[in-house]
């Protein structure tokens, strides 16, 4: 539910350990640290919130049609006008200049690139055509309403994108034209609101239209009348349609199911749509949980899609299911893998799958054999392939010896690299950033075992200020990551920043605590029913270690968080006993019988806290694990973010937090965001949020 996901997005967002049998107890990890040259240089500066927000933020967009060539976005922040500006460039994938390819503004993103090198790419909602060798571009499209999620058929006939249909108005404007002047919205069912969108009957729904050089024949809905939504809501992309290799049909992701049924179930399914026969399947039925990312082999003879197998469990292990549609036969390739997949692709040659996952405090590249026609579940072996102090966020295509891939630190934002099948190395690419970081002090980074209260091993990575010196005292951070189902690895954040709260002269500590994935299923599952339990134990059990440390200022050390990273903060302010001197909470839980009923994916509360507060077996979560409970014994200074469209975690709680601390005397401050959501997206909030944030720290710490 708070996962960001890519998607977080991505998706908005399911991830564990690599390992070929279950293991029931993390492995102590023997790390060293990471190799960062250090250097105490005074022409470097300290990450300033500014300098965040001043890096381009890269994102990889697609590979030549002979691979020698990467197509890439970058974007911008332009402080005046309070906006990103995004624009694709183009670089060889064996390193050497970039060359910008376009410039217009409004941002482009690739649609695919043809066999001879045209770029189609989207712009302001049209598709336009251009020449890897060619400074002229041309306007294909011009689709009135703009089109999103394009795909294109392989054959090159079709156009696949959505559009949002208004099938319901909700607005009484509609009920009572008498009253032309009411502004009222009347529901019978859950699913009113979303994430920060109040429901006023508009679906997302794939159309289907021939295609002839940016000539659109009149477009077919293919779930006209359907009140339900695909692309998925309020997050899904483009990644969740996908076209047959013969062009004759369609898969689609959706969850058929409307109003409080929506609100209580993730049982999504892909369904097929033939376009001669107009007819839809449900290729997954039966299936209960999460089934998204549809994806055919080049051949287009097997397909394979990632799947939850519990409905109303949203960070379940994410598995890869292999079907082959001519005999019906499918298999679960990770079911005997003690971990959860991220994201996939297919091999080039069809006899692997790639796919990301997280692992021991990062996310690394992973494959598994696919041999055509051997259904044995033994002759599917599950090989991490890549191993490393960095996160491998995603996988842009293949070439002959590796594949191109995009990679973070906690120390360097986002760029794309060549992974090397011979040398199982990262060979950076795109070099957007290093002048930034040229000028940017260094902050060392080493990985922390500590024994938890139950006696197994919590890892943490732990971030130190500039020009660290043993023999000196700082201030020190816990950071309480969301969630819950959350992984703290080498991401780069441009709120939560490791790296800029180090440069501001602080100690971080980030522990990988019960329910994080990259440490086996049983640790990730731990925490749901048992929020307030042993994951608060492993916050306590990090911050007890670390502040044995010399270098550790007892007196000055601080807890911070969002989500259910805020809840921790909440119920850390009621019994640390005396640890912290300030706390910082957004968009946490305050209450949880208030938050249950304001709510809106209701499945969420329904698996993690075991169900509502009303019904007999809960009482442990809504009474000894709920902050609110734990108010009498609040003493510490705390800061409030929240935002006001916030429908995931509503106003009311971030109200009743600071409404608490001001009756009760203590030291507080609340920081209202209107126009936020669960998140902080505006250039702007952005700095206001990190000014006030280092703001309450210089005051309390």
């Amino acid at each position: 539910m708070f996962r960001t996901t890519s998607i977080i997005a991505c998706l908005l967002i399911n991830n564990m350990l690599n390992a070929q049998t279950r293991k029931e107890v993390p492995q102590k990890v023997d790390r060293p640290v990471i190799a960062v040259k250090y250097n105490n240089s005074s022409s470097k500066e300290p990450l300033s919130p500014k300098k965040l927000w001043e890096l381009g933020r890269v994102n990889a967009e697609a590979l030549s049609a002979d691979g020698s060539q990467l197509i890439f976005g970058v974007s911008n922040y332009q402080f005046e006008e309070n906006k990103s500006e995004k624009n694709l460039f183009v670089i060889p994938i064996i390193g050497g200049e970039a060359k910008q390819l376009t410039d217009s503004p409004g941002g482009e993103s690739v649609l695919q690139v043809t066999a001879d090198n045209q770029v189609l790419y989207l712009h302001k909602g049209q598709i336009w055509k251009k020449s890897l060798q060619s400074s002229e571009a041309k306007q294909l499209t011009d689709f009135e309403g703009g089109l999103e999620n394009v795909k294109l058929s392989p054959d090159g006939k079709y156009i696949l994108f959505s559009k949002s249909v208004l099938l319901k108005n909700y607005h009484s404007v509609d009920k009572y034209e008498d009253l032309p002047k009411s502004n009222v919205y009347i529901y019978d069912n859950l699913d009113y609101r979303h994430w920060d969108t109040w429901n006023e009957g508009k679906f997302n729904h794939p159309f289907i239209a021939k295609f002839d050089d940016g000539k659109i024949s009149e477009p077919k809905d293919i779930m006209e009348g359907e009140l339900f939504s695909s692309p998925q809501m309020p997050f899904g992309g483009a990644e969740d349609y996908t076209w047959s290799a013969d062009s004759k049909s369609v898969l689609y992701v959706a969850k058929k199911k409307f109003g409080t049924d929506y609100a209580v179930s993730t049982n999504t399914d892909i369904y097929q749509y033939d376009l001669a026969t107009a007819k839809t399947s449900n290729l997954t039925e039966g299936m209960l949980g999460y089934d998204t990312n549809p994806q055919f082999n080049k051949e287009g003879d097997l397909l394979s899609w990632l799947s939850m197998k519990t409905d109303g469990y949203e960070a379940d292990k994410n598995d890869i299911i292999l079907f082959e549609p001519e005999s019906g036969r499918k298999v679960n390739l990770t079911e005997h893998w003690d971990g959860t997949v991220n994201s996939y692709t297919w091999s080039k040659d069809n006899k692997k799958i790639y796919f990301t996952a997280p692992t021991k405090g990062t996310v690394q590249l992973f494959e598994i054999n696919v041999e055509k026609g051997v259904w044995s579940k033994l002759a599917y072996t599950v090989k991490q392939i890549s191993k490393g102090d960095f996160d491998i966020t995603g996988i842009v295509g293949e070439t002959k010896d590796g594949l191109i891939v995009s990679s973070t630190k906690l120390t360097h934002a986002a760029e794309i690299y060549f992974y090397s099948f011979k040398n199982k190395e990262l060979k950076q690419i795109t070099q957007v950033n290093n002048a930034n970081y040229a000028n940017i002090s260094e902050t060392k980074v080493e990985a922390r075992i500590t024994k938890a209260t139950d006696g197994l091993d919590l890892f943490s990575w732990v971030i130190y200020p500039p020009d660290f010196d043993p023999n000196k005292k700082y201030p020190t951070l816990l950071f309480c990551q969301g969630g819950p189902q959350s992984a703290t690895t080498q991401s780069y954040s441009f709120r939560w920043n490791f790296q800029l709260m180090a440069s501001q002269g602080y100690i971080v500590i980030a522990p990988n605590r019960r329910g994080m994935p990259g440490w086996g299923v049983k640790w990730n599952e731990q925490i749901s029913k048992d929020w307030g339990g042993q994951s608060i134990n492993d916050y306590l059990s990090a911050i007890d270690d670390l502040a044995k440390e010399s270098y550790v200022d007892k007196d000055r050390i601080a807890a911070v968080g969002a989500s259910y990273g805020g809840y921790s903060v909440f119920m850390l302010a009621g019994v640390h006993e005396g640890r912290f001197k300030s706390f910082i909470s957004h968009c946490g839980l305050f209450d949880m019988e208030s938050w249950y009923g304001t709510t809106e994916e209701l499945f969420f509360a329904n698996h993690d806290l075991g169900g509502p507060y009303w019904e007999k077996g809960n009482e442990k979560t809504y009474l000894d694990f709920n902050p609110m409970r734990h108010v009498n014994k609040w003493n510490t200074p705390i800061l409030i973010f929240q935002g006001g469209k916030d429908f995931r975690v509503p106003i009311g709680q971030g109200q009743e937090a600071f409404q608490a601390a001001q009756l009760k005397g203590i030291k507080s401050r609340f920081v209202y965001l209107p126009d936020e959501n669960h998140w902080v997206l505006s250039g702007q909030n952005a700095q206001v949020w990190q000014r006030e944030f280092f703001g309450w720290l210089s005051e309390t710490l």
